[in-house]
């Protein structure tokens, strides 16, 4: 049996798994309580839930058709308590509306590339495997990374792997890509890796991996607006969790988790002015932290996963509508 031909149970092992449920069943004790997987996956955190609390729906989004295929296989068990919608995370709000039609108990994102879409070479996520330069968690529609890789002018090239990728050789890699891309458009994975190679000097690809990872990193943000799409998706997702809901957020990487602090942070500060003596009710803070910073994983979870590696996760739960909490709910569910 092939990696592709295996159930999404076997290739996937959910990261923080407990902790995301610890995290979310308070707010689960109530009557037909509703949770919001942003970023299904194979499915495994959406699975565990529903086994856990057995009145629990479960409406998940997904932007990769495949995934909602194998994880709808999976979890096909659950009827009606489970829906996929095919949708960027983004689009969250208006799925509650349309598919929940009230503000729901639970939100759960793990953000960042599936298992999935690294485990199969031909789209192009990996460095480890020689493959089509592609990269688009939905692979129906947008811009491969060949096409940025070989239309981008050389500055936005240097800035996307400076932005995205953290990469202090960009310029040298991204004047490589041009140079090549001259002679020949580049349209596979292992050409990337060995113009990366090439421009990185051998000192510093002694250490810290594979010098491809940060370039690659860079190009599938790029590919698929994975910043921007979740600068939008946390204002939305917010305003989607009820009064007592809670939000659960996972990020991989240092650019994510710095989006999601700072949203999180926004709402767990008073935003009246200093020196008011006293604090209006809609200038109080709409959250409450879960966490203490950023929780990582264990050392038993990162030898059962070692995809844990990186993760970093934060949690708040809302304690207050907002005007525009309370406007979109008027708006979409009171209507």
């Amino acid at each position: 049996m092939t990696q592709q031909d295996r159930p999404a149970q076997d290739r996937h092992i959910p990261v923080l798994l407990e902790r995301c449920i610890e995290l979310l069943a308070p707010a689960l004790d109530v009557p037909r309580p509703v949770v919001v997987d942003v970023t299904l996956g194979m499915g495994g955190h959406t699975e565990a839930l529903l086994e856990r609390f057995p009145t629990l729906r479960v409406v998940a989004l997904d932007r990769d058709q495949e995934a909602i295929a194998l994880a709808g296989a999976r979890l096909r068990r659950f009827g009606d308590r489970f829906t996929a919608v095919h949708a960027v995370y983004d689009e969250v709000l208006d799925v509650v509306q349309d598919v929940v039609g009230r503000p729901v108990q639970g939100l759960l994102a793990d953000l960042g590339v599936s298992s999935l879409q690294l485990d199969e070479p031909e789209r192009g996520f990996s460095y480890a495997q020689d493959a089509p330069l592609d990269m688009r968690m939905d692979p129906s529609t947008g811009r491969t990374a060949a096409e940025v890789l070989n239309t981008y002018p050389e500055d936005e090239l240097v800035r996307i792997l400076r932005e995205y990728g953290e990469e202090k050789f960009a310029a040298r890699i991204a004047r490589r890509v041009v140079t090549q891309r001259a002679a020949v458009p580049l349209t596979r994975t292992a050409e990337l890796v060995q113009i990366v190679r090439a421009a990185i000097p051998a000192a510093a690809r002694t250490t810290g991996g594979n010098p491809a990872k940060r370039t690659f990193q860079a190009l599938r943000i790029e590919v698929n607006s994975e910043l921007e799409v979740l600068e939008r998706t946390l204002p939305a997702a917010l305003e989607s969790v009820d009064v007592g809901g809670r939000v659960v957020v996972m990020s991989y990487q240092s650019l994510e988790d710095r989006i999601v602090k700072r949203a999180l942070a926004r709402g767990a500060v008073s935003s009246a002015p200093a020196g008011l003596p006293v604090e209006p009710e809609t200038h109080r803070p709409y959250l409450t932290l879960l966490t203490r910073g950023a929780e990582q994983a264990s050392a038993s979870e990162l030898a059962a996963n070692p995809r844990s590696a990186s993760v970093r996760l934060r949690a708040a739960t809302r304690v207050r509508p907002t005007p525009e909490h309370l406007r979109v709910v008027t708006a979409r569910w009171a209507a």
